[in-house]
C-alpha cells in the first residue's frame, strides 16, 4: 500500500525523506551459492507519505522461514507546532526459524527520526525496537536493551558522533567486549577497528543490546554470540553515519553540523559458518532524510 503526498514548506524550507525498511537481504556462499535479494522491502519516496509490504509464509530451501513478514515506511510533517519532519521505518517478522537452531516468535527493528525545522540532525527513537522468544538450539536467549544509547539529541546541532555522553557509552560496550579473554581474533580485530574510530564524525556502530545470555550452546560478547557449527549472530547493530557538513550560523566559530545523518538499524546481522555459509542482514531499517533546497528566498 503506498500514500505519496507533497509535504508543504515550512518557512521556505522543505525536507527529502529517505527511508528504507527490509526484511532479509544476503548471500549464500555454500553448498550453492545464491544472493538472496532484498526481500519485502519498502522505499520512502523523498515526497513523504506511507508504504507498506507484507509476505505470508516466505522460506529460502531450508536455511531459513518466516511465518509471516512486513516493514513499513511513514515521513510527515508533525502537526504540533515548533515540531519538524518524522519519518517511522519498521520492519517486522513473526515465526522465524534459521536452520532449526536460531528462532524467535516475533522480531521488530523501529527507527523514528525528527529533523527540526532549523539545523540539520534528528532526535532519534528506537521505541517498539525487541526480539520476542529468542532461542537458540530451543535455548531461550535473555537480551538486555538500551534504546537509549544515543541518548537525546545533542544540543547546539552537533553531531551524535563527536558527542562526548553517546562516545562513553559506545566506548563502554566495545571495551566491554574487547576485556573477554576468549574473545576469538576475527571479533577482537572487528572490535578494535571500531574502538579506533570513536570520536571520528563520520559515525560510528554500536548496537541497542548490550548483553544476551543463556543455556545456550556457545558463548556470548555482549551482543555477539558465537554458536558453534552454526555461526556468529550479532544483535541490533546501528551504524550511525554523518556527511555533508556545513558551517553552523555564520561559520566564524569554526563549528561545522552534518546536513545528513544515517540510521541504520539491522536486527540479526548472521554470519554462517557451518556445512552452510552465508552472510545475512534480518530486519533493517534505514533513514536518512535531509532539507531540500530551499526556494528563492527561503531561509
Amino acid at each position: 500500500m503506498a500514500r505519496v503526498h507533497d509535504v508543504p514548506a515550512v518557512n521556505g524550507r522543505k525536507h527529502e525523506f529517505h527511508a528504507d525498511a527490509t526484511v532479509l537481504s544476503g548471500n549464500l556462499h555454500l553448498p550453492l551459492k545464491q544472493a538472496i535479494e532484498p526481500q519485502v522491502r519498502a522505499h520512502l519516496f523523498h515526497k513523504g507519505g506511507y508504504l507498506s509490504e507484507h509476505e505470508e509464509e516466505y522460506r529460502m530451501e531450508g536455511v531459513i522461514y518466516f511465518k509471516r513478514s512486513y516493514s513499513q515506511v511513514a515521513g510527515n510533517l508533525a502537526t504540533k507546532k515548533g515540531h519538524g519532519w518524522s519519518t517511522l521505518c519498521t520492519t517486522v517478522i513473526e515465526g522465524m526459524n534459521i536452520l532449526e537452531v536460531l528462532t524467535a516468535d516475533r522480531v521488530v527493528g523501529q527507527v523514528i527520526t525528527e529533523h527540526p525545522l532549523e539545523g540539520h540532525v534528528p532526535h532519534i527513537s528506537f521505541l517498539g525496537t525487541r526480539f520476542e522468544n529468542l532461542r537458540i538450539a530451543g535455548h531461550p536467549v535473555h537480551v538486555e536493551y538500551d534504546l537509549n544509547v544515543l541518548g537525546p539529541k545533542p544540543a547546539d546541532d552537533a553531531p551524535y558522533a563527536t558527542h562526548k555522553p553517546v562516545l562513553e557509552r559506545v566506548r563502554k560496550q566495545h571495551k566491554r567486549i574487547l576485556e573477554r579473554e576468549d574473545l576469538s581474533d576475527e571479533l577482537k580485530a572487528i572490535y578494535n577497528q571500531h574502538s579506533s574510530k570513536l570520536g571520528a564524525p563520520e559515525g560510528f556502530e554500536c548496537s541497542l543490546v548490550t548483553h544476551a545470555t543463556g543455556g545456550f550452546p556457545g558463548v556470548s560478547f555482549g551482543n555477539v554470540i558465537y554458536v558453534p557449527d552454526f555461526g556468529t549472530i550479532t544483535l541490533a547493530k546501528l551504524e550511525v553515519t554523518h556527511d555533508k557538513y556545513a558551517p553552523i550560523g555564520d561559520g566564524t566559530d569554526g563549528k561545522k553540523s552534518p546536513k545528513a545523518t544515517t540510521v541504520k538499524l539491522t536486527m540479526i546481522d548472521l554470519k554462517l559458518g557451518c556445512a552452510i555459509e552465508g552472510d545475512m542482514a534480518v530486519a533493517t531499517t534505514s533513514s536518512n532524510g535531509i532539507p531540500a533546497p530551499n526556494p528563492p528566498g527561503g531561509a
